[in-house]
């Protein structure tokens, strides 16, 4: 997701990755999240499974850094709300 491969200020001494770790750790974890979600094509739902994902992604990014101490909400209207 674009805006996470810069450390904010406010997260303090949080472990970063590199633009590039980060750019493939997070395109492996969409993957599978794809292979999760594409029973949903088999139903005629494909349509909606990348925006299923990139939602997901989001969680998954509030979810790490709520459980390494930033007061994040883990939230799907607020991950609506930012896009």
């Amino acid at each position: 997701m674009a805006g996470m491969t810069e450390k904010p200020r406010e997260y303090g001494s949080i472990h970063w990755l590199p633009k590039e770790e980060y750019d493939k750790a997070i395109g492996q974890f969409g993957l599978q999240v794809g292979g999760i979600l594409f029973v949903f094509d088999l139903y005629g739902l494909g349509v909606f499974i990348p925006q299923a994902q990139e939602e997901i992604k989001k969680l998954a990014e509030d979810f790490s850094l709520r459980v390494r101490g930033v007061d994040k909400p883990i939230s799907l209207e607020e991950v609506r709300r930012r896009k």
